[in-house]
């Protein structure tokens, strides 16, 4: 119940962050000082600029700028007094607040950030952007209108909260099977955890090796296939490949007890029986993408412990398998949040839509909470709707068992990277594997952090290559070669090489401009085989007969 109005946020958890700091806090007098000159400073220094800012040589920003990533005061109209002052003003009090909230000795550093990263939400909903009165953009606007920009964001206003009290509908033209999702494939293998759709091949040769990709659970398959000319299944095929793609079924309150290895078995391991079947004595390569990365890195160390050697290789999306930084998303993991989860799950079944979206939204509340307010709602503009929106907006569930062991085992306990996860009953471990790995992260990524996914160098003893592109968990994944300001750095670490940290590392590995999926393309040719016929679609006399075509029914559920 208490879940309802907090947004799966535990009290406890924030109060016992708040308490720690605010008791160290207390008991630092020299800290308080610090703190205390530093708004006396601020202060000074804002009403000094207030009361000289018509002197000649007065430049905008010369108290406080933005930081890059910054957008709300990008437009012209905020280099103009009032306005400009009142923005330095609001960012002086945020470098206030940081200060505040970081630096008090003896905090533990978790309920720091805690701390900082909630203090630093009420600041972002009170930005001077997000109010008609104090953003030139919506006076402009309201005075070139007439005012009409309120009526055009009181429809969108109406129109997102009839959006979100009703049911999922797609997102502007974007329909799954008519317009994302329109690879031409077949769903070969179906069990009640997956669909296995296998894609037609689109040259006339095929390397020998197939591709199996694990996507994530958390979102539809699909953000890997969405329009023919950012889809990475079809970039694949057109390069010579057999692509096969796990599509998740989301799951119900009913599902309640599928357990984290459900998902292996019933999908990886599911998965790789089939294409076995398919092209018999073949070795395989794996691709696995965030959530999906990990559980292909359990699923291959389990494998590689029994003697199994059907992975060629593996390819990991922004998949971390450490999580001892493992980014923001730690703030919202601990035993108390946890624990409150978990009773919230307990009632439903399941971890819900707008629990996982909500998260989410917070790591970059900037840009997908306050910005869309001022565009949406005070200017009255929409943004035109994209594929990639569209599929974020098509969510899904995560069963109570699952989602509650994944946080327990990898989040809270970090058992994969230490040693102590089992599969089977027995232990795994990662440097089991010796398949070469080809690692992706991204540079913005707040869901899976670059250097957190980098972790794997020492935790596995095979080829590891490294690439770090520009973008973010999603759009820095969905790059198609001929984007615009993509580029990337790449290198491979040898089997018996030293270990070479991540600062190090990005120092010395070169820079390359274009697309990651070309130079994977090539690490992937170097390690197949000459060209053959295509295989068959599925298995002969298989019951696959009777399955749909791509893109499956689970994905529509």
């Amino acid at each position: 119940m208490v879940a309802r109005f907090t947004g799966g946020i535990s009290p406890v958890a924030l109060s016992l962050a708040y308490i720690d700091w605010a008791a160290h806090l207390a008991a630092a007098p020299q800290r308080q000082t610090e703190i205390a000159q530093e708004a006396i400073r601020g202060v000074g220094k804002w009403i000094d600029a207030v009361l000289h800012y018509a002197a000649p040589g007065q430049k905008p920003w010369s108290l406080a700028r933005p930081q890059p990533q910054d957008r709300r005061f990008a437009a012209p109209q905020w280099q103009s007094p009032p306005f400009n002052l009142l923005a330095q003003g609001f960012l002086l009090g945020e470098q206030w607040w940081h200060t505040t909230t970081t630096g008090v000795r003896g905090v533990a550093p978790a309920n720091e950030a805690v701390v900082e990263f909630s203090v630093r939400q009420v600041l972002d909903m009170l930005a001077p952007s997000n109010f008609a009165a104090t953003n030139p953009e919506v006076l402009e606007k309201t005075f070139q209108s007439g005012g009409e920009n309120f009526v055009f964001g009181w429809q969108n206003w109406c129109s997102d909260l009839t959006r979100a009290l009703g049911p999922a509908k797609p997102e502007g033209d974007y329909i799954v099977g008519e317009t994302v999702a329109t690879s031409r494939g077949k769903v070969v293998f179906r069990n009640e955890l997956i669909e296995l759709i296998q894609y037609f091949p689109t040259t006339g040769k095929v390397h020998p090796e197939p591709i199996l990709i694990v996507p994530a659970w958390i979102m539809k398959y699909y953000i890997l296939d969405l329009s023919p000319h950012n889809s990475l299944v079809k970039y694949l095929t057109g390069e010579g490949f057999t692509v096969f793609m796990i599509s998740w079924r989301n799951p119900g309150p009913d599902d309640r007890d599928i357990a984290f290895d459900d998902y292996r078995t019933l999908g990886v391991m599911a998965a790789l029986a089939t294409i076995e079947a398919v092209v018999p004595g073949r070795q395989i390569h794996a691709l696995g993408y965030c959530l999906g990365g990990t559980l292909l890195s359990i699923a291959a160390a389990a494998m590689a412990r029994d003697g199994d050697n059907r992975l060629k290789s593996i390819t990991l999306l922004a998949a971390q398998t450490d999580f001892t930084e493992a980014g923001e998303m730690t703030l919202f993991i601990n035993e108390s949040q946890v624990a409150f989860l978990e009773d919230m799950m307990w009632q439903r079944g399941v971890l819900d839509t707008t629990q996982m979206a909500g998260a989410f939204q917070l790591l970059r509340s900037n840009d997908l909470i306050w910005s869309r307010v001022s565009r949406d709602y005070l200017l009255g503009e929409r943004s035109p709707p994209s594929d990639l929106m569209a599929w974020n907006a098509d969510a899904t569930r995560l069963p109570y068992r699952m989602h509650s062991e994944y946080l327990r085992k990898l989040f809270l306990h970090n058992d994969l990277a230490e040693g102590r996860y089992l599969v089977d009953g027995k232990s795994i471990a990662m440097s089991d594997i010796r398949a070469p790995l080809f690692v992706v992260g991204t540079v913005r990524d707040h869901v899976a952090p670059w250097k957190s996914v980098y972790k794997i160098h020492y935790q596995v003893d095979v080829d590891v290559t490294f690439l770090l592109t520009s973008g973010g968990h999603n759009a820095g994944i969905v790059a198609p070669p001929g984007g615009q300001d993509r580029s990337y750095q790449v290198k491979t670490k040898a089997e018996h090489e030293p270990y070479l940290g991540p600062d190090e590392w990005l120092k010395a590995a070169p820079q390359a401009e274009g697309s990651w999926w070309s130079e994977w393309t090539r690490w992937l040719t170097a390690r197949s085989g000459e060209a053959c016929e295509p295989p068959r679609i599925g298995v002969a006399g298989s019951e696959a007969q009777g399955l749909p075509d791509a893109p499956g029914d689970y994905v529509r559920l």
